[in-house]
């Protein structure tokens, strides 16, 4: 059995936490060029680990009828990360990089549901892939500008080389989507888990936010007391 219109109930049934996640502090400062290149690194480190994790545990269900088709190298995003973060971090940046808490919150979260309820990994893959399809370009530009980066340097992340036509390739998405061997019952339980990752983005981008005031504070008392002194 099909749900055709399973991609439909996903957009619109996770439309206010889409919303959320765009009001969170730290997604309307970058909306608004206000990027800093610390906490962005902190950002691209986490979501490296939750790539990461997604990619390996849909690889291994590659033959899984509702997992497997969705799947797709194009979309990967674990070695363009690599390469942003070896820009940030220098070359050994294996050994210096580690999640936050949230951020390993998040990789847990799909570790344990690849393990437990497999199905539940289409909200994952649909709330980050979709949205870096959707919304990629224009925060590569703003983050370019903020952070005065090098032309093509630092964002690999954003750049997906292989598909030539974003608009084309979601389409043909929310048809496979559509086609899944899924009942109303799974359709509900996708939806529900694709409102927690959006959840899991929003307590990385609350927890970023703590990180950019941090920062602000400190270069704001060292301006004062530089004066004072």
């Amino acid at each position: 059995m099909t749900v055709a219109d399973f991609s439909k109930q996903l957009k619109e049934g996770t439309k206010r936490s889409h919303t959320a996640a765009e009001n969170t502090k730290f997604v309307k400062g970058f909306l608004r060029g206000v990027v800093n290149k610390d906490s962005y690194r902190v950002l691209i480190t986490n979501f490296y680990f939750v790539y990461r994790a997604m990619e390996e545990e849909i690889g291994n269900l590659k033959d899984h009828p509702i997992v497997g088709p969705i799947g797709s190298d194009l979309l990967h995003r674990t070695e363009p990360l690599s390469r942003d973060l070896r820009y940030y971090y220098g070359p050994n940046w294996r050994a210096i990089i580690a999640p936050t808490e949230a951020g390993q919150q998040y990789v847990n979260r799909i570790r344990e549901v690849a393990k437990n309820d497999p199905e539940l990994l289409v909200a994952h893959h649909y709330t980050r892939y979709m949205g870096d399809l959707s919304g990629g370009q224009i925060l590569k530009g703003i983050a370019e500008k903020a952070m005065v980066l090098r032309k093509g340097e630092g964002l690999h992340f954003y750049q997906f080389e292989n598909i030539t036509d974003a608009r084309g390739f979601k389409e043909s998405y929310r048809t496979i989507l559509d086609g899944l061997p899924i009942e109303q019952s799974m359709v509900n339980a996708i939806v529900a888990e694709a409102n927690y990752a959006f959840r899991l983005n929003m307590y990385m981008f609350d927890e970023l936010q703590g990180n950019w005031l941090a920062s602000f504070i400190k270069v704001l008392f060292g301006t004062v007391r530089g004066k004072l002194l």
